[in-house]
C-alpha cells in the first residue's frame, strides 16, 4: 500500500511522534493503528441505530423525537449545574 503526505502543525506531529515512541511504536504504525480505532460518522450513525434496535427488542425503550429532545435538554440543564464553579 503507498504511503500518503498528511500535512499537520509541526507540534502535532511532535506530540504523536513522542506518543507512538513511548508505545513503542514508529509515527506511521501508531498512526495507522490510530484510523482502525475510530469510527466515521456514518459507522457511528450505524452502531447507534442498532444499539437502538436493540434495546427497543429487549426492553420496548423508544422514545418518540419529542421524548428524546426533552431528555437531552434535561441532560444537558443537569451538565450545566454541575459545571459551574
Amino acid at each position: 500500500m503507498p504511503d500518503a503526505n498528511v500535512r499537520i502543525p509541526e507540534e502535532a506531529r511532535d506530540r504523536l511522534a513522542a506518543i507512538a515512541a513511548a508505545e513503542g511504536l514508529s509515527l506511521r504504525a501508531y498512526l495507522a493503528r490510530l484510523a482502525d480505532t475510530l469510527l466515521t460518522p456514518g459507522e457511528r450513525a450505524e452502531r447507534a441505530e442498532k444499539a437502538q434496535a436493540e434495546l427497543r427488542a429487549w426492553n420496548g425503550y423508544a422514545p418518540t423525537k419529542a421524548e428524546q429532545d426533552d431528555l437531552d435538554s434535561e441532560l444537558d440543564r443537569r451538565l450545566g449545574q454541575v459545571q459551574r464553579p
